[in-house]
Protein backbone atom coordinates (compact mmCIF):
# COMPACT_ATOMS: atom_id res chain seq x y z
CA UNK A 1 0.00 0.00 0.00
CA UNK A 2 1.68 3.24 -1.08
CA UNK A 3 0.59 6.86 -1.09
CA UNK A 4 -2.72 6.20 -2.84
CA UNK A 5 -5.13 3.44 -1.90
CA UNK A 6 -7.83 4.36 -4.42
CA UNK A 7 -7.55 6.45 -7.58
CA UNK A 8 -10.55 5.50 -9.67
CA UNK A 9 -11.33 1.88 -8.89
CA UNK A 10 -14.93 2.00 -10.10
CA UNK A 11 -15.25 -1.70 -10.79
CA UNK A 12 -13.82 -2.70 -7.44
CA UNK A 13 -15.85 -0.08 -5.60
CA UNK A 14 -18.99 -1.61 -7.10
CA UNK A 15 -17.95 -4.99 -5.79
CA UNK A 16 -17.70 -3.49 -2.30
CA UNK A 17 -20.79 -1.33 -2.26
CA UNK A 18 -24.14 -1.73 -0.50
CA UNK A 19 -23.04 -4.62 1.66
CA UNK A 20 -25.07 -4.08 4.80
CA UNK A 21 -24.64 -7.71 5.77
CA UNK A 22 -21.00 -7.11 6.64
CA UNK A 23 -21.33 -4.05 8.86
CA UNK A 24 -18.19 -3.01 10.72
CA UNK A 25 -20.15 -1.51 13.60
CA UNK A 26 -17.66 -1.68 16.46
CA UNK A 27 -19.62 0.15 19.15
CA UNK A 28 -19.46 -2.88 21.41
CA UNK A 29 -15.80 -3.58 20.75
CA UNK A 30 -13.40 -3.31 23.69
CA UNK A 31 -11.22 -0.25 24.04
CA UNK A 32 -7.96 -0.42 22.12
CA UNK A 33 -4.85 -1.25 24.16
CA UNK A 34 -2.94 1.77 25.42
CA UNK A 35 0.54 2.63 24.17
CA UNK A 36 3.16 2.32 26.91
CA UNK A 37 6.54 3.96 27.24
CA UNK A 38 8.24 0.90 28.73
CA UNK A 39 7.61 -2.77 28.05
CA UNK A 40 8.61 -5.25 30.74
CA UNK A 41 11.25 -7.88 30.08
CA UNK A 42 8.62 -10.61 30.46
CA UNK A 43 6.32 -8.97 27.92
CA UNK A 44 9.22 -8.45 25.50
CA UNK A 45 10.11 -12.12 25.78
CA UNK A 46 6.48 -13.19 25.31
CA UNK A 47 6.16 -11.05 22.17
CA UNK A 48 9.37 -12.48 20.73
CA UNK A 49 7.95 -15.96 21.28
CA UNK A 50 4.68 -14.94 19.61
CA UNK A 51 6.49 -13.55 16.56
CA UNK A 52 8.55 -16.75 16.26
CA UNK A 53 5.42 -18.90 16.54
CA UNK A 54 3.57 -16.86 13.91
CA UNK A 55 6.46 -16.97 11.46
CA UNK A 56 6.82 -20.73 11.99
CA UNK A 57 3.35 -21.32 10.51
CA UNK A 58 3.54 -20.44 6.79
CA UNK A 59 0.13 -21.90 5.94
CA UNK A 60 -2.82 -19.92 7.29
CA UNK A 61 -6.08 -18.25 6.41
CA UNK A 62 -8.60 -15.84 7.84
CA UNK A 63 -12.14 -14.72 7.13
CA UNK A 64 -13.48 -11.34 8.06
CA UNK A 65 -14.94 -7.99 7.06
CA UNK A 66 -13.16 -5.09 5.42
CA UNK A 67 -14.06 -1.45 4.83
CA UNK A 68 -12.04 0.88 2.61
CA UNK A 69 -12.45 4.53 1.79
CA UNK A 70 -10.67 7.53 0.38
CA UNK A 71 -12.59 10.77 0.27
CA UNK A 72 -16.03 10.08 -1.12
CA UNK A 73 -15.10 6.66 -2.49
CA UNK A 74 -15.34 3.49 -0.47
CA UNK A 75 -17.39 0.56 0.66
CA UNK A 76 -17.24 -2.66 2.61
CA UNK A 77 -17.40 -6.38 2.00
CA UNK A 78 -16.34 -9.79 3.17
CA UNK A 79 -12.74 -10.87 2.76
CA UNK A 80 -11.14 -14.30 2.77
CA UNK A 81 -7.36 -14.60 2.69
CA UNK A 82 -5.50 -17.89 2.15
CA UNK A 83 -1.72 -18.01 2.44
CA UNK A 84 0.74 -20.81 1.60
CA UNK A 85 4.33 -19.74 2.15
CA UNK A 86 4.75 -16.76 -0.24
CA UNK A 87 1.60 -17.44 -2.28
CA UNK A 88 -1.74 -15.86 -1.40
CA UNK A 89 -5.31 -15.98 -2.68
CA UNK A 90 -7.54 -13.08 -1.63
CA UNK A 91 -11.28 -13.09 -2.28
CA UNK A 92 -13.43 -10.03 -1.68
CA UNK A 93 -17.21 -10.18 -2.01
CA UNK A 94 -20.34 -8.15 -1.34
CA UNK A 95 -23.17 -10.53 -0.40
CA UNK A 96 -25.90 -8.04 -1.26
CA UNK A 97 -24.68 -7.29 -4.79
CA UNK A 98 -23.21 -10.80 -5.25
CA UNK A 99 -20.14 -9.28 -6.85
CA UNK A 100 -16.65 -10.53 -6.08
CA UNK A 101 -13.10 -10.63 -7.30
CA UNK A 102 -10.15 -12.91 -6.57
CA UNK A 103 -6.49 -11.90 -6.53
CA UNK A 104 -3.77 -14.55 -6.64
CA UNK A 105 -0.20 -13.46 -6.07
CA UNK A 106 3.28 -14.04 -4.69
CA UNK A 107 4.76 -11.79 -2.02
CA UNK A 108 8.12 -11.90 -3.84
CA UNK A 109 6.59 -10.22 -6.92
CA UNK A 110 6.56 -13.39 -9.04
CA UNK A 111 3.27 -13.08 -10.86
CA UNK A 112 -0.37 -12.23 -10.19
CA UNK A 113 -3.83 -13.09 -11.49
CA UNK A 114 -7.01 -11.04 -11.02
CA UNK A 115 -10.38 -12.64 -11.70
CA UNK A 116 -13.89 -11.22 -11.58
CA UNK A 117 -13.18 -7.85 -13.19
CA UNK A 118 -15.18 -6.47 -16.08
CA UNK A 119 -13.37 -7.46 -19.26
CA UNK A 120 -12.18 -10.81 -17.96
CA UNK A 121 -9.20 -12.24 -16.11
CA UNK A 122 -6.00 -10.22 -16.05
CA UNK A 123 -2.46 -11.37 -15.36
CA UNK A 124 0.83 -9.62 -14.65
CA UNK A 125 4.31 -10.03 -13.24
CA UNK A 126 3.40 -8.49 -9.86
CA UNK A 127 0.01 -8.88 -8.16
CA UNK A 128 0.27 -5.51 -6.46
CA UNK A 129 0.97 -3.72 -9.74
CA UNK A 130 -1.71 -5.76 -11.49
CA UNK A 131 -4.32 -4.65 -8.97
CA UNK A 132 -3.22 -1.02 -9.35
CA UNK A 133 -3.35 -1.13 -13.15
CA UNK A 134 -6.75 -2.86 -13.26
CA UNK A 135 -8.60 -0.96 -10.56
CA UNK A 136 -6.63 2.12 -9.48
CA UNK A 137 -6.19 0.59 -6.01
CA UNK A 138 -2.60 0.83 -4.75
CA UNK A 139 -2.60 -1.77 -1.97
CA UNK A 140 0.57 -3.41 -0.59
CA UNK A 141 -0.75 -6.95 -0.86
CA UNK A 142 2.83 -8.24 -0.79
CA UNK A 143 3.34 -6.82 2.73
CA UNK A 144 -0.12 -7.54 4.12
CA UNK A 145 0.67 -11.18 5.00
CA UNK A 146 2.96 -9.78 7.70
CA UNK A 147 0.92 -6.75 8.76
CA UNK A 148 -2.33 -8.66 9.17
CA UNK A 149 -0.61 -11.07 11.59
CA UNK A 150 0.83 -8.29 13.73
CA UNK A 151 4.33 -8.41 12.24
CA UNK A 152 6.58 -5.76 10.73
CA UNK A 153 6.79 -6.46 6.99
CA UNK A 154 10.04 -8.34 6.50
CA UNK A 155 10.56 -7.63 2.80
CA UNK A 156 9.89 -3.89 2.97
CA UNK A 157 11.67 -0.80 4.21
CA UNK A 158 12.31 -0.83 7.94
CA UNK A 159 9.52 0.52 10.11
CA UNK A 160 9.99 4.19 10.98
CA UNK A 161 8.20 3.78 14.31
CA UNK A 162 6.81 0.95 16.42
CA UNK A 163 4.74 1.72 19.51
CA UNK A 164 3.76 -1.13 21.79
CA UNK A 165 1.14 -2.00 24.37
CA UNK A 166 1.82 -3.39 27.84
CA UNK A 167 1.88 -6.94 26.44
CA UNK A 168 4.73 -6.02 24.09
CA UNK A 169 2.52 -6.35 21.02
CA UNK A 170 2.64 -3.69 18.30
CA UNK A 171 0.02 -1.02 18.87
CA UNK A 172 1.01 1.42 16.10
CA UNK A 173 3.48 0.77 13.28
CA UNK A 174 4.62 3.29 10.66
CA UNK A 175 5.99 1.59 7.56
CA UNK A 176 5.96 2.36 3.83
CA UNK A 177 3.92 5.53 4.37
CA UNK A 178 1.19 3.67 6.26
CA UNK A 179 0.26 3.75 9.93
CA UNK A 180 -1.10 0.39 11.02
CA UNK A 181 -3.00 0.30 14.31
CA UNK A 182 -3.82 -2.89 16.19
CA UNK A 183 -7.03 -2.27 18.10
CA UNK A 184 -7.91 -5.72 19.42
CA UNK A 185 -6.36 -9.19 19.62
CA UNK A 186 -7.45 -12.82 19.82
CA UNK A 187 -5.84 -14.58 22.80
CA UNK A 188 -3.71 -17.66 22.21
CA UNK A 189 -5.73 -20.83 21.86
CA UNK A 190 -4.23 -24.30 21.49
CA UNK A 191 -1.46 -24.14 18.89
CA UNK A 192 -2.62 -20.73 17.68
CA UNK A 193 -0.59 -17.80 19.03
CA UNK A 194 -2.04 -14.36 19.80
CA UNK A 195 -3.28 -12.77 16.54
CA UNK A 196 -4.99 -9.50 15.62
CA UNK A 197 -8.79 -9.18 15.65
CA UNK A 198 -9.22 -5.53 14.58
CA UNK A 199 -6.77 -3.55 12.42
CA UNK A 200 -6.89 -0.07 10.97
CA UNK A 201 -4.45 1.27 8.38
CA UNK A 202 -4.22 4.88 7.23
CA UNK A 203 -2.17 6.54 4.50
CA UNK A 204 -3.22 10.15 3.97
CA UNK A 205 -6.89 10.12 2.98
CA UNK A 206 -6.84 6.37 2.41
CA UNK A 207 -8.20 4.21 5.21
CA UNK A 208 -8.66 0.46 5.59
CA UNK A 209 -10.45 -1.23 8.48
CA UNK A 210 -10.34 -4.98 8.97
CA UNK A 211 -12.22 -7.16 11.44
CA UNK A 212 -11.03 -10.78 11.48
CA UNK A 213 -13.85 -13.16 12.36
CA UNK A 214 -11.78 -16.35 12.35
CA UNK A 215 -8.19 -17.51 11.98
CA UNK A 216 -7.00 -20.93 10.81
CA UNK A 217 -3.33 -21.80 11.15
CA UNK A 218 -1.96 -25.10 9.88
CA UNK A 219 0.85 -26.82 11.72
CA UNK A 220 4.26 -26.58 10.02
Amino acid sequence: MSSSLLKAGTALAMALSLSACVSLDERKAPAAPAVVDTVSAAATQAEAARVAAVRAQPQWSFQGRVAVNKGRNGGNGRIEWQQQDRQYVVQLSAPVTRQSWTLTGDSHHEGGRLEGMEGGTREGEDAQQLLLDATGWDIPVNQLPDWVRGLVAADAAAAERIERDAEGRPRRVDQMGWQIQYLDWYPAEGDRPVLPRRIEAVNGEAKVRLVVDSWVLARP
